[in-house]
């Protein structure tokens, strides 16, 4: 039995609804992506169009959704923990993050691996729009998810194959980590230096 015939055993009794429940969940909270189920779901769509489409509506769909629960976490209770458990220069640097990259920052986070429940969260802590925030992630898990649907639908096991090719060469999976360590030490570099500017003092004048 392949890999995609077991992951998909396990969720062939509910079906599309599993990758809503899963898609919405990792938006929120839980650490496992939807990809895993995602995209077997798709390689065994290949051929079927509109299957195709409503799979990725609906990870898409959920995703947002969930993201939207867990912008109210951080809306509601993520400043208060944040300053309870003594984190308030971090999140003096979540505000800063919001203010500077608002919507941007929310569409990169949706469109790439990084974990897009993160910024959920850092845009309710922020108090980020919640006009912008829905349309940055409709459009980056759209187009994450689309990317998947896509290159699985018009090249199939073709796609697949190159893939885990790719992670069964041992170089380029090297490579790939030492690249992945160098942006990480980048990306810490550059949180350690991210402050709220500080206010323009307006100067008084005298009465």
């Amino acid at each position: 039995m392949s890999w995609k015939d077991s992951v998909l055993e396990a969720f062939e009794v509910f079906g599309p609804a599993s990758l809503f429940l899963l898609s919405f969940t990792e938006a929120i909270i839980q650490p496992i992506p939807p990809d895993l189920l995602y995209i077997p779901m798709l390689a065994n769509a290949i051929g079927d169009t509109p299957l195709v489409v409503w799979l990725w509506l609906v990870v898409t769909l959920a995703s947002v959704l969930g993201a939207l629960v867990g912008y109210a976490i951080g809306e509601r209770w993520g400043t208060t923990l944040m300053i309870r458990f003594g984190q308030e220069r971090q999140l003096t640097k979540l505000e800063a993050l919001t203010t500077r990259y608002g919507t941007m920052g929310i569409f990169i986070a949706a469109f790439s691996p990084i974990p897009y429940k993160v910024l959920g969260w850092m845009a309710g802590m922020g108090h980020m729009a919640k006009k912008p925030f829905v349309v940055a992630g409709l459009l980056g898990r759209g187009l994450r998810f689309g990317l998947e649907a896509v290159l699985i639908g018009l090249y199939g096991d073709r796609a697949l194959d190159a893939l885990m090719w790719f992670l069964d060469n041992e170089i380029l999976l090297g490579v790939g980590l030492i690249a992945c360590i160098g942006l990480l030490f980048l990306a810490w570099r550059w949180w350690s230096g991210l402050e709220q500017e500080p206010p323009t003092q307006e100067s008084e004048t005298p009465a």
